[in-house]
């Protein structure tokens, strides 16, 4: 154990540029030797955030070799991964290897744990050069070690979930867990049920919010998906009272699809596609006065903020950070208690 002061939030990590926290860091020291308050994890898979792979592969024409050498190159360099370009990361999975005697977090040797922590902040060292991965997907098998601070999150693994299937859930946990308490406060504040529309609505953290809108006294939900394959997967899972085919970076047509199943726009709106360019539609498909969640690392906040301004929309807008308390557990009671959602997610990782 290393005997060097340390920051619970891990500023005792930054290498550069100096006073930033390490999200905010362009390199982190990712020395596998563990502080007295630290965790050291045995990495085993990582899970790359959608926007940040998306990027990664129209970047290199979908070539398998060049984006593992991106991402390989990404850690080396920054000593975690984070995408220079999405500024966003993950999360990864392992067991752990040692456990300082000051941290908090109440994990043991040996433990198998997923990181809820996003890999933009977690110092990271590879040691096989991601050799196992083919680059063609979002999961990245690898051997290295990584490292949790004492404000960091992390997770057992369940016992009777898949690594793939655990990791892919834990990837997007903050978005139902989120979306639950805001279609909550409107219940109590309004006495009302709401109407939450899901933008990306087929993907991992957009189909998990359109069962947490549902969950309980259910809202009613318009699903907005980019083509009719998803609107079937939709309409067969029975996830959402109407399906719409629109591109979500068509603000018009975003708008048009949302309202013609609403009258008057959605009380709630949840934007979860991966690509930059769905604020202005997520604006204009909300109600005055009404509540929009962004999940996607995607996301432009000035044109946000600047373009709800330009419309003189009401609008509370909502920045998604991943973390809600129970988020975790309430992810995982949705798998088990809405079969479609895990169809969903086990058919998604077959085609990965």
């Amino acid at each position: 154990m290393s005997a060097a002061p340390l920051s619970p939030i891990g500023l005792h990590r930054v290498v550069s540029p100096p006073g930033v926290l390490p999200q905010a860091a362009t390199r982190l020291d990712a020395d596998p030797t563990p502080g007295r308050d630290e965790v050291l994890i045995r990495v085993q898979r990582l899970n790359l955030d959608a926007a940040s792979y998306r990027q990664l592969h129209t970047a290199h024409d979908g070539d398998g070799t060049a984006i593992r050498d991106a991402v390989a190159g990404i850690i080396t360099e920054r000593g975690k991964m984070h995408n220079p370009v999405t500024g966003s990361g993950g999360m990864l999975i392992g067991t752990v290897e040692a456990v300082g005697p000051d941290s908090p977090l109440g994990l043991a040797v040996g433990d198998r744990v997923a990181t809820l922590v996003s890999l933009t902040l977690t110092p990271l060292r590879i040691t096989d050069g991601l050799a196992d991965w083919d680059g063609l997907s979002e999961q990245v098998p690898c051997d290295g070690h990584a490292v949790l601070f004492a404000r960091s999150i992390a997770a057992r693994l369940p016992d009777n979930e898949s690594d793939e299937l655990a990791l892919a859930v834990f990837d997007v946990c903050g978005a139902p867990a989120l979306t639950s308490r805001i279609v909550r406060r409107h219940r109590t504040l309004t006495g009302q049920s709401p109407t939450v529309a899901v933008l990306g609505a087929a993907g991992k953290s957009g189909s998990l919010s359109l069962a947490a809108a549902r969950d309980g006294d259910a809202a009613q939900t318009i699903a907005l998906v980019r083509d009719d394959a998803e609107a079937g997967l939709i309409r067969e899972a029975k996830l959402a009272d109407h399906v719409a085919v629109a591109d979500a970076t068509n603000a018009v047509a975003t708008a048009e699809a949302v309202t013609a199943a609403t009258g008057s726009g959605a009380d709630i709106t949840v934007v979860c596609v991966d690509v930059p360019g769905c604020e202005h539609g997520a604006i204009l498909s909300t109600a005055q006065g009404g509540t929009i969640i962004f999940f996607s690392m995607a996301t432009s906040f000035p044109a946000a903020a600047l373009g709800a301004e330009g419309l003189a929309a009401d609008v509370e807008m909502i920045i998604g950070n991943g973390y809600t308390p129970g988020h975790a557990d309430y992810a995982l009671s949705l798998l088990s208690t809405v079969p479609s959602i895990r169809s969903m997610f086990e058919a998604r990782l077959a085609a990965d």
